[in-house]
């Protein structure tokens, strides 16, 4: 099995936090996105046509792209995706949320921040960054009273949301008014497996970040 990843992506921590959980093993292909590795013709014919990472290649020539998609697709049979529909459709929830409210608010502040592009869309970041505080009030009101996302043990849903609320501070997101969340963070990190920090991102992301 191979990961085509860049390794300052939390969509790509995604998938490895989940694969270290399994104790499955991999082959890691790093792939610098903004080297143009991912906009290759053999990238973008056979890997992604989107030229994204993460990219789960489970056996020669099949590929399979989206991170919250590679998520479910390694956690199936496993114990971090639950058999109840109910449960299962609350991950789902929770999948989709973080990929429509925190990746592209607090995600991309981070970004942003990080590569010094906040300034050159001052109304834009504004705006990120007010939603991404929308986002983990959310996630705040959801966590209180709660050990996990769903069914109080963790699944595939605390993977996804984990990977941009343990970097929101990188992004100037202050955690101390959120307890439940602050809290939920140490005991996704305390799980058994777990992976640490993200790489820092490129010298040259910022200049040729789309």
């Amino acid at each position: 099995m191979r990961l085509y990843d860049y390794l300052p992506s939390a969509n790509g921590y995604k998938v490895r936090l989940l694969l270290s959980w399994l104790g499955r093993p991999y082959e890691l292909v790093p792939v610098d996105i903004f080297a143009g590795e991912s906009r290759t013709e053999d990238f973008l014919r056979r890997k992604n046509p989107d030229g994204r990472i993460p990219v789960l290649e489970p056996e020669p020539g099949r590929f399979l792209a989206e991170s919250n998609a590679i998520l479910l697709y390694l956690a199936r049979g496993t114990r971090f995706l639950p058999e109840d529909a109910f449960e299962r459709a609350q991950v789902d929830q929770w999948l989709f949320f973080e990929q429509n409210s925190i990746e592209p608010n607090v995600g991309t502040v981070r970004f942003w921040h990080l590569t010094g592009r906040a300034s050159r869309y001052p109304e834009v970041f504004r705006l990120r960054v007010e939603r991404g505080h929308e986002a983990l009030a959310a996630l705040e009101r959801h966590l209180r009273g709660r050990t996990f996302l769903v069914g109080e043990r963790p699944t595939v849903a605390d993977i996804a949301l984990y990977a941009y609320a343990h970097v929101a501070p990188e992004g100037g997101f202050s955690l101390e008014r959120s307890p439940a969340v602050s809290a939920w963070l140490e005991r996704v990190k305390a799980l058994p497996g777990h992976i640490g920090a993200l790489a820092p991102y490129s010298a040259n992301a910022h200049v040729t970040a789309a």
